[in-house]
């Protein structure tokens, strides 16, 4: 592709992954955090379907050990964004017993898979989309 930069190639290249994504699932979602890979990744979903809105939500599995601030700058970026997000909340793992920590202060971040694989069943979600960094 003449004229392009690698980034600019890059850049199409994921716009084509979320567009056939969106077009091959019935009901994918987007994992989001907030954090700076999700908040690129989010950006990218938007330039691949602007001017409408994503059609899929965004899904973060939250493990109750954010600051507040997290959760504030994650819900303000969506409601900036329009977009819906979906929340699998770790805590309700613990509440129904499918999650048991060994101890109060044990990290949760091992657990999330369990309020990840309920919050998929929950809603049905056929395929989720994530970002890494290609350094990573």
């Amino acid at each position: 592709m003449p004229n392009i930069t690698h980034l600019q190639f890059l850049e199409s290249e994921a716009i084509y992954v979320l567009r056939e994504t969106a077009a091959q699932f019935t009901k994918p979602a987007l994992l989001f955090s907030g954090g700076k890979d999700s908040i690129i990744m989010a950006w990218m979903a938007r330039k691949a379907f602007h001017p409408a809105r994503l059609p899929f939500p965004l899904l973060h599995v939250d493990t109750g050990h954010n600051f507040p601030e997290v959760i504030e700058f994650r819900d303000r970026r969506v409601a900036e964004m329009g977009e819906r997000l979906v929340v699998g909340h770790l805590e309700d793992s613990i509440q129904r017993g499918t999650v048991r920590l060994s101890h109060p202060l044990e990290s949760r971040n091992g657990h999330q898979t369990v309020a990840l694989l309920e919050a998929i069943d929950e809603h049905r979600f056929d395929c989720l989309i994530g970002g890494a960094r290609r350094d990573e």
